[in-house]
């Protein structure tokens, strides 16, 4: 997909694009792109062999490590029919770069139960050398074509975010009008929208648009740590063996399947102890059938997460998901409403996109920005993602709490927009966009850049200070300019250091003032 010709952001950012940093000079990717590819497991994850053609199953890919010694750390990984064993994953472009860069002799890599590289091979030369842990070739397993891979990839760091509050783009970006600012935010979301919308392009030739929305929906609900057990529940045979029909039934199956399922009752809460005799005498019925899948506990990550985003209740909403038939085509239907007056736009007359760049369109924009119509989107979204009460769940956030006073719903508006525009929207945009259905493609971008705003966080608050010298959340007022912010954080904060050594953003940004009519 190439940017939109009006787009000063994408075409800027296309030209910061340093492309022979993605191959070596033998034409081999960069290291890094691979280390991209493997923290977003970009790959056709069923198909993954060793080099001596045992499968490998990764539970988990591990935490990116920013202070040398292997590429990542904590993964989780099972070889053949062993048990899923946790450790570090070291990335290489060939196999004998285990011994050529001294991994074997150093003792920071003694953990490394997975060697992942490009290309498999003996050594050039040099003794021979067995000890070497498994290895990974993945040059015939990408999930796309590595020139698309380049393009979506190639502004992944695994660095972390500079701590400094404020960058040398501050002034420059101080010096934007309201509009041009709300403009240069919006074009960033939209490359942001196709970087998303094109990881759905790669999933669905492989497994079907339908298996990549579900496993959109259970990575989001995954949330920072806990994305790749989500992303292998949504991957395993159990959502669509047959059986299970009640969201219970359901419940029951996700809860053994993730491993989540206590083995213990509480012996002080009766109400969660009935509930829990009820669900593993469901789930016996179907252990032995999915006992290959049921991940191991440590694969969770609970630190830091609060009751209502415990992964046991995110799976309970998801198991009225999927007993569901519907879902999917009430989101469907949702999406069609409202593209009859696109079908009917007279030639000449602006497209949703340009007109919102319009004068009118913004002033438009600073008048029904986070009311409205957005907020009729966002409820209308809600209506069809929230469910009926839960006998269970609607009052209590694990298994282990306490009944509360009062049932809450198990899905709160904030994350309906997390949903919206992280899956959903991408979702059906590129749908449109390759089934050449332009009036929807338009409609799909008016709600997008129409979304309220989502929940806060640590990413939003730091790049305000640093880049927009203010901690006020008033400063983004929709979804959109949220997207569009971290997306500026991604394309190059992520790739300068605290003191923006080399960083380009202050050049685009007043290029971007005197191209939109600044001094």
């Amino acid at each position: 997909m190439n940017p939109p010709a009006e787009n000063f952001y994408a075409v800027w950012r296309n030209q910061c694009r340093d492309t022979d940093v993605l191959r070596d000079k033998d034409g081999f990717p960069a290291e890094r792109l691979l280390q991209a590819v493997w923290r977003h497991q970009r790959l056709r994850r069923d198909q993954l062999k060793t080099s001596d053609g045992k499968s490998v199953r990764v539970l988990h890919p591990g935490f990116a490590s920013a202070e040398g010694g292997p590429d990542f750390r904590e993964a989780v990984i099972q070889i053949g029919g062993d048990p899923p064993r946790s450790g570090d994953v070291e990335i290489d472009l060939r196999s004998y770069g285990w011994h050529a860069h001294g991994h074997d002799r150093n003792p920071s890599f003694k953990n490394v139960i997975l060697h992942v590289v490009w290309e498999s091979g003996a050594p050039a030369s040099g003794p021979a050398r067995n000890e070497r842990p498994t290895t990974l070739q993945i040059q015939n397993s990408l999930d796309a074509p590595l020139g698309e891979l380049s393009q979506w990839l190639e502004n992944e760091s695994t660095a972390n975010f500079p701590e400094a509050l404020r960058g040398k783009c501050s002034a420059p970006l101080r010096e934007l009008t309201e509009p041009q600012l709300a403009m240069l935010l919006r074009q960033a979301a939209h490359v942001r929208l196709e970087a998303k919308a094109a990881q759905f392009s790669a999933r669905a030739r492989h497994a079907g648009w339908e298996q990549a929305l579900w496993e959109g929906l259970f990575r989001t609900f995954g949330y920072k740590h806990n994305v790749w057990p989500m992303q292998n529940l949504a991957e395993s045979r159990s959502l669509w063996s047959p059986g299970a029909k009640s969201p219970f039934a359901f419940q029951a199956r996700l809860l053994g399947v993730s491993g989540l399922l206590p083995v213990e009752l509480t012996r002080s809460q009766k109400g969660s102890d009935n509930y829990l005799r009820r669900v593993w005498d469901c789930w016996w019925r179907e252990r032995n059938e999915f006992a290959d899948l049921i991940l191991p506990r440590i694969v969770w990550k609970f630190h830091g997460l609060r009751p209502a985003n415990h992964p046991q209740r995110r799976l309970a909403l998801a198991a009225h998901w999927l007993a569901d038939r519907n879902l999917i085509s009430k989101i469907e239907k949702w999406c069609a409403a409202g593209t009859t007056r696109e079908r009917r736009r007279p030639a000449g007359v602006p497209s949703l996109i340009e007109a919102a760049d319009s004068p009118a369109g913004r002033q438009r924009s600073r008048k029904t920005s986070g009311c409205g119509n957005a907020e009729k989107l966002l409820s209308s979204l809600h209506e069809i993602l929230q469910v009926e009460r839960d006998e269970f769940w609607s009052w209590h956030w694990t298994f282990k709490s306490a009944r509360l006073a009062k049932p809450q719903p198990l899905l709160g508006g904030t994350r309906a927009t997390d949903l919206a525009v992280n899956v959903i929207l991408p979702w059906l945009w590129i749908r449109a966009v390759e089934g050449k259905n332009a009036a929807l493609q338009l409609e799909i971008e008016r709600r997008y850049f129409d979304w309220p705003a989502a929940e806060d966080n640590s990413v939003l608050k730091l790049a305000r200070q640093r880049l927009l010298g203010t901690s006020s959340r008033r400063a983004l007022r929709n979804a959109a300019e949220q997207q569009g912010l971290m997306q500026i954080v991604r394309d190059f904060c992520a790739h300068s250091n605290a003191i923006c050594e080399d960083c380009r953003l202050p050049a685009m940004a007043g290029e971007f003032r005197a191209a939109n009519g600044g001094a």
